[in-house]
């Protein structure tokens, strides 16, 4: 039997055959979906995604995360986002995808690129921590910076997505009792195998960023929530534990973190 886990991060309203897709996730022994949204159209789909699959004797449970990522700040219109997430915020799990991403051309100086991203990253922050609800902060570049707003903020629960910064940093996410999530990376990221062997599993999540495409050596393939058995396999293996032992504190985890019913 396959073990019970959960993907905490997907973004399932870029997906097609979404029907197919979530049954499969149900055959693999996929536990629940986080499905996140990264701006105001795809915060919308996302919400009707949960309502339109609601049937757990087919499909997986889905808990939404609805935020503005930092790459899609120019395609939505922040102040409505954020009255849209504030109108359905005892309907999610948390907010984001949210953060900081300086690898972004415009972003690679200090600039008003990067005022703009900290704006947003901290109306987010904000609702999070008004109601006390965990932040999926997306990092890329600014994983310092990610952590200094969210800590100065006083988040109490925060994800640092598919982590793969510093290992200074990581610590400092650790040591203030954030998480960092595995994604299908870890089967061959120098960085992002780093993070997993440096952070216990105690706080670690399990996601795919579905539909993203990895570049295994076993070949490259689309993401679907399927494949978060694939990132328990490799966890397993950087942390030589049991698979068994990864997927109860994994799940374990998302439960708390999310406050999964």
């Amino acid at each position: 039997m396959e073990p019970s886990i959960i993907d905490t991060h997907a973004h399932l309203n870029d997906m097609a055959d979404l029907a197919n897709v979530l049954a499969r996730a149900k055959a693999a022994g996929i536990r629940a979906i986080v499905a996140v949204g990264v701006n105001h159209d795809s915060d919308k789909k996302t919400l009707e995604i949960v309502s339109r699959f609601n049937n757990p004797e087919i499909y997986p449970p889905i808990y939404p995360a609805i935020g503005l990522h930092p790459g899609d700040i120019n395609t939505s219109e922040p102040e409505g986002l954020f009255d849209f997430i504030e109108e359905n915020i005892d309907k999610i799990v948390a907010i984001g995808e949210s953060g900081l991403d300086y690898w972004y051309k415009e972003a690679r100086k200090d600039g008003p690129a990067r005022e703009l991203q900290g704006r947003v990253f901290a109306k987010q922050v904000d609702i999070a921590k008004r109601h006390d609800k965990p932040i999926v902060i997306h990092s890329r570049g600014a994983w310092k910076e990610c952590l200094k707003k969210t800590k100065e903020a006083g988040i109490k629960r925060a994800v640092f997505h598919w982590y793969s910064g510093p290992e200074d940093v990581l610590r400092e996410i650790l040591a203030e009792g954030y998480f960092m999530s595995a994604a299908p990376s870890c089967e061959y990221s120098p960085e992002h195998r780093k993070a997993i062997e440096t952070a216990p599993l105690e706080r670690m999540l399990l996601e795919t960023d579905s539909p993203v495409v990895y570049k295994p050596a076993s070949g490259r393939y689309k993401s679907e929530p399927k494949d978060v058995a694939r990132v328990l396999k490799e966890v397993a293996k950087i942390k030589n534990v049991p698979e068994e032992e990864v997927a109860v504190m994994t799940t374990r985890n998302a439960g708390a973190f999310f406050n999964l019913s």
